[in-house]
């Protein structure tokens, strides 16, 4: 399994405003490294809701760089990897809409959502939030810190790989009955349980 577990936090309700990224790196089906970049949104603008949920504000992000710089730096290591999210469908918006503020091009790469994952590896688990899978899974890590909850959502893949007895992304969602989600340049389509997948237009 060759993959990029990721997780935004935003500064504000906007989605268009991270201000914080985790990525674990997985290689041959081992987290090899975890890494966090602070991001400075667009504005500055910091939500009193937003900073109690995950603990950073203006001060922590007053000397990063802005998010095109950051992709700038991750999306050439992104080739040849899937992207692992949990609840995918909020993070990948997080991308498409601050590439949206600034005008970008929307980095390519197949994706997978461990929320859905979850759903269908452990139905017995009475929620599928990554804290309660996490819990249930014995993974130890502390919530709503970008960069843990990225390694917590790799340990929920790579569980869940063990749970399918599947080697790399593209085997493990035709076994848990997925369609993989991709974004690409100008679009994007969902992570879905469906046998066909919607195609929205970038901006959709």
């Amino acid at each position: 399994m060759h993959a990029v577990a990721i997780d935004f936090e935003t500064a504000n309700e906007q989605r268009a405003s991270p201000c914080s990224i985790g990525l674990a790196w997985i290689s041959d089906g081992v987290i090899e490294s975890v890494e966090h970049h602070y991001i400075r949104p667009p504005g500055m603008r910091f939500a009193s809701f937003n900073i109690a949920f995950h603990g950073i504000g203006p001060e922590q992000v007053e000397d990063a760089e802005e998010f095109p710089a950051v992709l700038a730096a991750i999306a050439p290591r992104l080739e040849g990897r899937t992207v692992l999210a949990h609840n995918a469908a909020f993070d990948v918006s997080v991308i498409r809409n601050t590439c949206d503020h600034y005008g970008l091009t929307y980095p390519e790469f197949d994706y997978l959502c461990t929320v859905k994952l979850a759903q269908i590896s452990w139905p017995e688990f009475p929620s599928h939030k990554l804290n309660n899978v996490c819990a249930e899974l014995g993974v130890a890590f502390r919530h709503h810190d970008a960069a843990e909850d990225a390694f917590a959502c790799a340990s929920v893949a790579l569980a869940a790989a063990q749970v399918h007895q599947t080697a790399d992304c593209r085997a493990l969602a035709d076994a848990s009955r997925l369609t993989m989600g991709r974004v690409w340049r100008d679009g994007y389509s969902a992570c879905s349980n469906a046998v066909t997948r919607p195609r929205r237009p970038r901006g959709g």
